[in-house]
């Protein structure tokens, strides 16, 4: 049979808790609105804020063309550097370089450069040289600008280093090349901390929105809890045999079939219901059962033993009886037998299916299994039999005579269903809580599809384990009932070869503590 391999629990969702799942979606959709609110108000935010300086480059273009750059060429008075004043109103950090001639050369140059401070003012009559100057731009920005299509678009271009990113507007005047250009550092410093705004903003709400998602998830989900607690207490329940009490139901809280939850705890109280009927139905045909089996157990006692009586008394007859009369008396008396002890096993099975109470008194499971060995030697003397007896001998508290019975009828399952010449061997031990008896035979085994039933009444092996005499299918339902009525447990290990029977039976009294050891037991099976 192929095992089902299941996926951990956090890869895939399959494996997450309803709780979990609910937060999760939650969570998911928190963090999708979250996130388009937040690019939407950056996407407006950078509209506007790269609108605004796009204005401003229009109005700086304006302000440097409005002086006509064939008119005045007093503006460029140096080249080396070329710290002319930038017009009047020009924005610090601002851009402004033209590609042009000295009015005193003609030699051609290129004038201009970054504005490092200008007074912003309406009088006409201002000179704006005496507000400030230019800082000279690197050759690689000067190269970068130079490259631009003097079409007097707006274009954003990067001219490195600490200056970073601007708005520049190239425009071709009278042979002369004018370039614009306005900072965008601060636009995207501010577009920056908005984003980390909003970011932060939507990733402590995520937290807070799991938090109280998990909490309201849960308490919404108590009643679900109880429902699963109460059809966990009924699962834990013995369902298989005996009277069964099913009171435990869904608290009528739980039950409103106005919610999901309700539905299903009245749903869960209706199959409650229907089981107990049924499991009340099972329990009184069983004990019907029961009663009949135990009430014709015990009348066919009677006719059996009379039967059998009958039949000796003929074989005591001073009477000569017909050699073929003698034999079909003997078979009388043979199957009356068998069938006495099939009616006793019914009787007995019977009786602890009632929960008959058993006898509660120490028992020495050491010179148990001395007994039991020495009447299977007998019984069977062409099987080799050994022990394996601890140097302290094993007690417990239980009913002698139906422990005795256990021991027997496992015996005789390994004398009669293994070859002669089988080595079987009968141990006994002792662990912290719990004795062990064990009957190992290295016969041919049980088959395997037989295991699961073997301590089902009236189980039969095949042909693979020998009969040589008849078996009535009762001897391992005994043992089965026996332990379990003394509150242990018996299993079967098979193999071709190797046959081991395991009881374990509580241990109610400390190893060596009530008997004596005994001495040179294995004499006894000799």
């Amino acid at each position: 049979m192929t095992a089902i391999v299941h996926p951990s629990r956090w890869r895939s969702p399959r494996g997450w808790s309803l709780r979990t799942r609910l937060v999760a979606i939650l969570i998911v959709l928190l963090a999708a609105l979250g996130l388009l609110v937040g690019a939407t108000a950056q996407i407006f935010l950078h509209k506007t804020l790269y609108d605004r300086v796009d204005d401003r480059l229009t109005d700086a273009t304006s302000r440097t063309l409005g002086r006509p750059p064939g008119s005045n060429r007093s503006f460029f008075r140096s080249l080396n550097p070329i710290k002319e004043s930038p017009p009047g109103g020009s924005q610090t950090g601002s851009i402004i370089v033209i590609w042009g001639s000295n009015p005193e050369t003609g030699a051609p140059g290129v004038f201009g450069g970054e504005v490092q401070y200008t007074q912003p003012t309406t009088d006409e009559t201002f000179d704006p040289r005496d507000a400030g100057g230019y800082a000279e731009l690197p050759t690689s920005a000067v190269s970068t600008l130079a490259a631009l299509a003097p079409n007097g678009e707006h274009v954003e271009v990067d001219l490195g280093g600490d200056r970073g990113d601007y708005l520049v507007s190239s425009n071709f005047v009278e042979n002369e090349v004018v370039v614009t250009g306005l900072p965008l550092g601060e636009t995207q410093s501010t577009l920056l901390q908005v984003g980390l705004v909003i970011g932060g903003g939507i990733l402590l709400s995520l937290v807070a929105a799991g938090l109280a998602g998990a909490y309201i998830v849960r308490r919404t989900l108590k009643p679900l809890d109880r429902v699963a607690a109460t059809a966990t207490r009924v699962s834990e329940l013995r369902l298989d045999r005996g009277e069964v009490e099913l009171a435990q139901r869904v608290p009528a809280a739980d039950t409103d079939s106005r919610t999901e939850v309700g539905q299903v705890g009245a749903a869960l109280n209706q199959l409650l219901d229907h089981v107990g009927s049924a499991l009340e139905a099972r329990h009184n045909s069983e004990m019907q059962v029961r009663q009949f089996v135990a009430d014709a157990s015990h009348e066919l006692r009677t006719p059996l033993a009379a039967i059998r009586g009958y039949a000796e008394l003929s074989r005591r007859s001073r009477q000569p009886i017909p050699e073929e009369v003698g034999h079909v008396l003997r078979r009388v008396e043979s199957e009356a037998l068998r069938m006495t002890a099939l009616v006793e096993d019914l009787l007995l099975l019977a009786r602890l299916d009632a929960g008959r109470p058993l006898e509660h008194e120490p028992v020495d499971l050491t010179m148990l299994v001395v007994d039991a060995v020495s009447d299977a030697h007998a019984a069977g003397p062409r099987h080799d039999w050994q022990l394996a007896l601890p140097e302290e001998p094993v007690a417990v508290i239980g009913d002698g005579a139906r422990l005795h019975q256990v021991l027997a009828n496992l015996l005789a399952n390994a004398r009669t269903h293994t070859p002669e010449g089988t080595t079987v061997t009968v141990g006994v031990r002792a662990t912290d809580h719990e004795a062990l008896l064990t009957v190992t035979d290295r016969g041919p085994g049980i088959p395997a599809e037989l295991q699961p039933h073997i301590f089902k009444r009236f189980a039969r092996g095949d042909s693979s384990r020998s009969r040589a005499a008849g078996s009535t299918g009762l001897g391992l339902s005994i043992v089965y009932a026996v332990v379990t009525a003394h509150g242990g447990t018996v299993a079967v290990e098979s193999a071709p070869g190797r046959t081991e029977f395991t009881v374990r039976l509580p241990l109610s009294v400390s190893p060596g503590a009530a008997y004596p050891v005994h001495q040179d037991v294995a004499q006894v099976v000799q």
